[in-house]
């Protein structure tokens, strides 16, 4: 028998267990015998068999083709990072539906002239963009994260915008958001995503994010609960629209596009009550535009 560190130690470095040997009086494996023979002078007459033991790795245990492949350093890091948060955060996340006609009828009618003007065009991130912001200032606590048992709250704005490259979910920074107009917003995402998608991005241009919003709606997702970012403690998820029935009134029903949103935060330093808040808050103003230019 061998214990689980010597078995594990063993499939990576290609060693047969059964040439092995052990001093454990009830012939048990540890971890320094496996070293041990890997280490002897007939280790490489142990370690022959490890090329014919690559060729089944592409075949499953049921004996169907499958292909085994190493994680790229990218996609090995996001992983790490994506089950630690798991691992740490008390994560949670709550829901609710923006009616996106006020967002979409400027859109409609400015567009051409915003893109004449600032030569970017007039997306929906900026107005996220500035509806994160808005919130955050009221509810100070999802701008924050967790030192120990202190709580750092930042009194600044560096908005993370999730971005999908080849090798993976990437989240660039957009610095100061609260200090920048709608069109230096969509100036810089479309910046950051484009060096993304080269993977021309900077170090310093991943590092720092105080809160982050991800939209799966370019994909399609009509729902989702985004993981945290940390040691962030708040994520916004975006969806994709879709005309919905709408009760106007008791008597009115209209289509309408509408969006589903969520926020996953870490319940350890923010209530639920203000999570929900949060997200009303958001609502509301992407709801009313015009308090984007006050709040946000």
């Amino acid at each position: 028998a061998a214990s689980p560190a010597a078995r594990k130690l063993a499939r990576e470095q290609g060693i047969d267990l059964d040439q092995v040997s052990s001093r454990d009086p009830k012939g048990r494996i540890y971890p320094d015998n496996v070293k041990n023979h890997a280490e002897a002078p007939a280790a490489p007459q142990a370690a022959a068999p490890a090329p014919q033991a690559a060729a089944p790795a592409a075949v499953s245990q049921s004996g169907k083709p499958a292909e085994r492949t190493r994680m790229s350093r990218r996609r090995a890091t996001i992983a790490k990072r994506l089950v630690e948060a798991q691992r740490t955060a008390a994560m949670l996340t709550t829901f609710n539906e923006v009616d996106m006609t006020a967002i979409m009828d400027i859109r409609k009618r400015r567009k051409d002239a915003f893109k004449e003007k600032h030569d970017i065009g007039l997306g929906f991130m900026s107005f996220f963009t500035k509806a994160v912001v808005g919130a955050l200032k009221k509810f100070p606590h999802l701008n924050a994260e967790i030192d120990g048992e202190d709580i750092i709250v930042k009194k600044y704005y560096d908005i993370g915008i999730a971005v999908s490259a080849k090798e993976g979910l990437v989240v660039p920074v957009v610095r100061d958001a609260d200090r920048l107009s709608f069109a230096d917003i969509e100036r810089e995402i479309a910046t950051l995503a484009g060096k993304a998608r080269s993977n021309t991005l900077a170090l310093s241009e991943l590092q720092g994010g105080t809160f982050t919003i991800t939209n799966g709606g370019t994909f399609g997702s009509l729902l989702s609960t985004p993981i945290l970012n940390a040691p962030q403690v708040g994520i916004l998820g975006m969806h994709n629209i879709q005309l919905r029935p709408v009760a106007i009134d008791a008597e009115r029903m209209e289509n309408r596009p509408m969006m589903y949103i969520a926020l996953s935060y870490d319940h350890r330093i923010v209530d639920g009550a203000d999570a929900v808040r949060f997200l009303v808050t958001i609502k509301e103003m992407l709801e009313d535009p015009e308090s984007l230019l006050l709040e946000g």
